[in-house]
């Protein structure tokens, strides 16, 4: 009964359908967005601690496919060079084709073109004095079609700087770029975004624009929960409608045992008419007990 009730009204259907419907784009959600990003990013291992503290070694990272000529200052970027051991690397870009890169200014900054750079994501290096940019001066003209990198953990970086006498001035060519970092993904506790630094933001070109990895990660956490949600709809409903069904029969059984009939089913206390007492006929009296 409790099925022909829902199915009376309409809602047991109409919830089916829109459980069926969240199901369906829950898995167009979670699915699309596992494909879409395996065609966007790559994951990648992150092999030593020269980016710390933005990355650290074994932290797992999602680095967007690029081509060379996407790359602004301050990506960091995935490229493999021969001249740098031919393995794929992990450095920020600080210099693009033409620019003069030097450190370090009155300050301690890095300077491009002689514009100085703010560097939050440098933290303490160890080396006492001002926290300069880089414990050695350096200064470098970056060739055409090609990038100067450096690594965030300035104290023992193998980066451009030790590249210096080298054919390029320490530079890598654009081609040997194959993916810009997005974001941590592993461990969970150090999971996040790796956003676009503003300090290169005034110098020309600008920075990056950030990758899709957000709307991916809340593409696949909606569909994760519109097929959970889908899925649990129709265990819910019939919980629901248990329950309810089995309140209707209480009731209608309390109803009969209030109501007044006889036999078998008549309540405690209630003889049926016809009948005295000693099993006499109503109104005749009772056979006297024989004498001893």
């Amino acid at each position: 009964m409790g099925g022909s009730i829902r199915t009376t009204d309409g809602r047991g259907r109409l919830g089916g359908v829109l459980s069926g419907l969240a199901v369906a784009v829950g898995c167009v959600l979670f699915l699309g967005g596992f494909a879409w990003g395996a065609v966007l990013y790559r994951p990648y291992t992150v092999p030593t601690d020269s980016m710390n503290p933005t990355v650290t070694a074994g932290d797992r990272v999602l680095a967007q496919r690029i081509d060379g000529s996407e790359v602004r200052r301050g990506d960091v970027v995935v490229f493999t060079d021969a001249r740098w051991g031919g393995l794929p690397m992990i450095k920020r870009v600080v210099g693009l084709d033409g620019d003069r890169v030097a450190c370090c200014d009155a300050d301690g900054r890095l300077t491009v073109n002689g514009t100085p750079v703010p560097e939050p994501y440098l933290r303490s290096q160890g080396w006492g004095g001002k926290e300069a940019a880089s414990p050695t001066g350096f200064s470098a003209t970056v060739p055409d079609g090609h990038l100067f990198l450096l690594g965030d953990q300035r104290a023992g970086s193998q980066d451009s700087r030790v590249h210096l006498q080298e054919p390029g001035g320490g530079s890598v060519p654009r081609g040997a770029v194959t993916a810009r970092l997005d974001a941590v993904v592993w461990p969970v506790d150090g999971a996040a975004v790796v956003d676009r630094p503003l300090g290169f933001a005034a110098l020309p070109g600008g920075v990056s624009e950030p990758g899709p990895v957000r709307a991916l990660g809340w593409a696949v956490l909606a569909g994760a929960v519109l097929v959970l949600g889908g899925a649990a709809y129709g265990p819910l409903a019939r919980l629901g409608a248990g329950r309810g069904s089995g309140a209707g029969r209480g009731s209608d059984a309390g109803r009969g045992r209030g109501s007044g009939s006889t036999g078998p089913g008549a309540a405690p206390g209630v003889r049926p008419p016809g009948r005295a007492r000693d099993g006499a006929p109503d109104g005749s009296p009772g056979r006297a007990p024989a004498d001893g």
